[in-house]
């Protein structure tokens, strides 16, 4: 079973996160562990997302979790694709390159377990890999290195083999960078028995030039729960803003009602110049008030041509753009929804989701609630819908 999520793409990223990650411990999977309001395997895809070279993601995720997959992953840009891992990395990697797009030229393999990869790294495997077929970021060892066999007494006892010159000692990193031919011939080798416990590793050995570019001693695995805890204070937010939103609009008939993309059945439906989608509206609002960035109007001004009947959703994807390029990502949000009918408890499910994927949050950040005016006013008489939300961000901004 697949997840899709598509557009046209030049360099692909096969996310690997269909491990157990056992080592870890705790009570979730290390890459759903929450790394500052995010879980670990959305900042990895937001890291590749954001380089302008990337369109398309493939995530390779636990089978179990695939028919969720695109709601864990969360918003993005790219184009994405959600596909089930094997047993071996190799397996989870040839899965991931099976669903690669055909109009990839260069194919980037990333841990999902290293959420703090920079642009800079991929900008140098993007251009390694362009130059030489494959290349693997890496950083030097600062200490000396011991090659350390076991003893042969009962208890075990590790003893120094040999001192091993640490000018020779790189420590790898991903993502890893092929180009399409080389990467399907790696793939195919392992298939064919080689073993190895990276992609380099199989170009390696079937006697293929690895270039190696410098990597960053911030792109760490996080592997053991020494590691979350330490990736935890590094993403713990430094400062947080409050932000609140409100719509409303006159309901007539022959307009569709939509709460987030989702289509409510009934005889109006609000007017207004875009969708007259109350919720997206008052979440928008939210958001630009949080970030001190004016309001929806400002943004996508009733004037303008280009916002007539404008999915309110796609209004919101902008917003929640234009407030990441102000510093501020969201935490959680709370709408209230004001409507005397029809009954919208069981269309908030479906709500929730769309917004959990727009906003790229977790669906437990998500809060919908349904009110009636209790028959007062317009709204009470069942002549406008209304909304009022509340947004949380978080930055390092003051």
């Amino acid at each position: 079973m697949t997840c899709t999520r598509i557009t046209i793409v030049s360099v692909s990223v096969i996310l690997v996160a269909a491990g157990r990650g056992v080592r870890a411990g705790g009570a979730v999977p290390k890459q759903l562990a929450d790394l500052g309001g995010q879980s670990m395997l959305r900042r990895s895809v937001a890291a590749c997302d954001a380089h302008p070279a990337v369109g398309e993601l493939v995530v390779v995720l636990p089978a179990a979790w695939v028919s969720d997959g695109l709601a864990l992953v969360g918003a993005t840009r790219a184009s994405v694709r959600v596909v089930a891992g094997g047993d071996r990395r190799q397996d989870s990697t040839r899965a991931g390159f099976a669903a690669v797009s055909d109009a990839a030229r260069i194919v980037l393999v990333h841990d999902a377990a290293r959420p703090f990869v920079s642009r800079a790294v991929i900008d140098r495997v993007i251009a390694a890999a362009e130059q030489t077929g494959a290349s693997v970021p890496a950083v030097r060892v600062k200490d000396t290195v011991k090659r350390v066999t076991a003893g042969t007494s009962a208890d075990a006892t590790r003893l120094v083999a040999e001192t091993v010159p640490r000018d020779e000692v790189w420590l790898a990193q991903t993502p890893q960078g092929f180009t399409r031919e080389v990467l399907a011939a790696a793939i195919a080798a392992g298939e064919a028995g080689g073993e190895a416990t990276d992609e380099a590793q199989l170009v390696e050995q079937m006697g293929h030039e690895v270039q190696v570019v410098e990597g960053d001693i911030r792109n760490v695995k996080v592997t053991t729960a020494d590691d979350i805890q330490l990736a935890q204070q590094a993403t713990a937010p430094r400062h947080t803003r409050v932000g609140t939103g409100y719509d409303l609009h006159r309901l007539v008939p022959g307009r569709t009602l939509v709460l987030a993309g989702v289509i409510v059945p009934n005889e109006s439906g609000p007017l207004g110049h875009s969708d007259g989608d109350v919720v997206c509206h008052a979440l928008t609002d939210a958001l630009l008030g949080g970030a001190a960035a004016g309001d929806i109007g400002g943004l996508f001004p009733n004037t303008d041509p280009q916002w007539k009947d404008a999915p309110g959703l796609d209004l919101l994807s902008r917003a929640v753009a234009f407030v990441r390029e102000k510093g501020w990502r969201v935490v959680n949000v709370d709408v209230t929804v004001v409507l005397e009918r029809p009954k919208l408890f069981p269309h908030v499910p479906a709500v929730r989701a769309k917004l959990a994927e727009t906003l790229g949050v977790s669906l437990d950040a998500v809060s919908v609630k349904a009110k009636t005016n209790e028959g007062v006013d317009a709204i009470g008489r069942g002549e406008a819908i209304a909304s009022h939300a509340v947004a949380l961000l978080t930055g390092d901004r003051p």
